[in-house]
C-alpha cells in the first residue's frame, strides 16, 4: 500500500498528540492552527523536527544537529579540496558564576552569548551549543588567511559584552577559542576534527585563556623554483633538439 494510501485512512482522534501539543506550547510555540487535518498533523510533525533540531535554552542547533553539519562538511571538503574551519568555544570560569550568582544568572550568559555569537557568524557557518558552556562553529569556506581573525573578532566581541544576570547587576565574560582545518581531500571523521580543534581549545586554556589557538593546515604550496627542481628530472628527452644539438660525427678514417 502506497504511503498517500495509508495516510487517507489516518484517523487523528486515534492519535496520542497531547503530549507532542504539550511539547510544543512549553517550548512557545503556538502549534499548527485550525486548518484542515493533514496541516495539523504537518504542523506537528515540522513543531517536533524543530525540537529535536535546537538546544532550548539558547534556541541554536543542538549536538545532534551540529554533528551532521560536520558530516556534510567533511564530505564536501573531501571531495571538492576546499577549506572549512571548526572553532570550539568555552566560556571561561563559568562554574565561578554559577557558583557565585546561581544557575539562573548562568542560564542568562548562555543565552547573551548565543545571541552574542549568532551575530559573529554568516548565514552559510552553523553555530551550536556544543554541550554545558562549549560552543562550536563550523565554517565552510574559511581561508586559512582569515581564520585567526575571524576568531579574534569573536573573543573581542564577546568580551565588550556586559551581561545582565539581574536587575542590579551586570559581569562581564570570556571566551577561550580553539580551532582546526578540515584535511583537504581526505576522508576523515567528525570525531577526529572535533578532537583535533579541541586541543587547540585546551591549548588556549593553558595559555592563560582569553586567547585563540588555531591549527592551520600545513603549506602545501609550492614555489616555481621547486617545481622547476621536482620536474625537471622527469621530463622526457628531446630527442629532435638533441640530434640537432649532436649531430652524427663523420667516420674516421680505418
Amino acid at each position: 500500500m502506497s504511503l498517500q494510501a495509508t495516510t487517507d485512512f489516518v484517523d487523528l482522534r486515534a492519535l496520542r498528540l497531547d503530549t507532542a501539543r504539550s511539547l510544543l506550547e512549553q517550548s512557545g510555540d503556538d502549534g499548527p492552527g485550525c486548518g484542515n487535518a493533514t496541516d495539523y498533523l504537518q504542523g506537528v510533525i515540522d513543531g517536533l523536527c524543530n525540537l529535536s533540531q535546537h538546544d532550548p535554552l539558547t534556541g541554536l542547533a543542538n549536538r545532534r544537529t551540529f554533528r551532521a553539519a560536520l558530516e556534510r562538511e567533511l564530505d564536501r571538503v573531501a571531495r571538492s579540496g576546499e577549506s572549512a574551519l571548526l572553532l570550539m568555544l568555552d566560556i571561561d570560569h563559568f562554574k565561578a558564576i554559577n557558583d557565585t550568582h546561581g544557575h539562573t544568572a548562568g542560564d542568562a550568559v548562555l543565552q547573551a552569548l548565543a545571541h552574542t555569537l549568532a551575530n559573529c557568524v554568516r548565514p552559510m557557518d552553523t553555530l551550536a551549543r556544543y554541550g554545558g558552556e562549549e560552543f562550536a562553529v563550523v565554517m565552510p569556506a574559511c581561508q586559512a588567511a582569515f581564520a585567526f581573525a575571524a576568531a579574534e573578532r569573536i573573543r573581542c566581541t564577546v568580551a565588550d559584552l556586559p551581561v545582565r544576570v539581574s536587575p542590579s547587576l551586570e559581569i562581564r565574560i570570556t571566551v577561550s577559542i580553539g580551532g582546526a582545518f578540515a584535511q583537504p581531500w581526505v576522508r576523515s571523521t567528525t570525531s577526529l576534527w572535533s578532537e583535533r580543534a579541541d586541543q587547540q581549545l585546551y591549548a588556549a586554556k593553558d595559555a592563560g585563556r582569553d586567547c585563540v589557538r588555531i591549527e592551520l593546515p600545513p603549506d602545501s604550496t609550492v614555489t616555481a623554483e621547486e617545481k622547476s627542481f621536482l620536474f625537471s628530472h622527469f621530463a622526457p628527452p628531446d630527442t629532435h633538439a638533441a640530434n640537432v644539438a649532436a649531430p652524427h660525427a663523420p667516420h674516421s678514417a680505418p
